[in-house]
């Protein structure tokens, strides 16, 4: 997984701003580019769901634009506060052929979940429950080392709760061959689709199956390394995924 190294500007705060003195509201306020154009009342902005959406999903997609061509990386991140921390190797193409000319690099950050596929009557109205996020802004490269380490935390925390404690952290020479962004939660949506089919009335007689097949994510056994030390039992706090 990769990211585009972007220069920090000297005014950006290092401190999570969920610790700052100025709390944020209960919801993030709609723009242009987060109100969509077709099924408005599927869109949310509360905190409490867009935080639930993307604290459950493991892998986002990051949007930028290189040498005038839209890019879209799969990519790890985690979130703490109201900041998103996505990392990538300062090795990468996409890290090399970043430009250093003006701070900062528009983004555009979303992550989605499946929750079922609904089948319709008519082939035109399949459509799938979902969630979704995304978030619009201006990412910064961390280069604060205490901000690095506590961003690279996150990261591993947000994939297993508890495991950046139970793993050797990043050493001196790892650190230096990874690159972490951060992006501040402002401009912000959430959409949702829940239910049933929406077929026409005319439909409702026809002899189709119609409904919805549930998805959800599986976790099997966990499955111990090959070369793990006899004697090192499975954690606690993986009988939580």
């Amino acid at each position: 997984m990769s990211v585009t190294p972007v220069t920090e500007p000297t005014d950006q705060p290092t401190t999570d701003p969920a610790t700052t003195d100025a709390a944020p509201t209960d919801s993030y306020a709609p723009t242009p580019r987060t109100v969509p154009t077709r099924s408005k009342e599927r869109a949310r902005y509360d905190r409490e769901t867009v935080h639930s959406i993307l604290d459950q999903a493991y892998v986002c997609h990051l949007g930028f634009v290189r040498d005038g061509a839209p890019v879209v990386l799969p990519t790890l991140f985690g979130r703490v506060g109201e900041r998103l921390y996505l990392h990538g190797s300062t090795g990468s193409r996409p890290l090399l052929a970043a430009g250093t000319s003006d701070p900062g690099l528009p983004v555009c950050v979303t992550v989605t979940h499946v929750d079922g596929l609904v089948l319709a009557r008519s082939a035109f109205h399949h459509s799938i429950n979902y969630r979704s996020v995304v978030v619009h802004g201006t990412a910064y490269q961390v280069t604060d080392e205490e901000e690095r380490r506590m961003a690279l935390d996150a990261l591993v925390d947000h994939v297993v709760p508890g495991r950046s404690a139970d793993s050797r952290p990043a050493n001196t020479r790892e650190l230096a061959a990874t690159a972490v962004i951060r992006l501040d939660l402002d401009e912000v949506s959430a959409k949702l689709r829940t239910g049933g089919p929406n077929d026409d009335a005319e439909d409702l007689d026809l002899p189709f199956w119609s409904g919805v097949v549930p998805v959800a994510p599986a976790y099997g056994a966990p499955v111990p390394a090959a070369d793990l030390a006899p004697g090192i039992a499975v954690p606690d706090y993986l009988a939580t995924l």
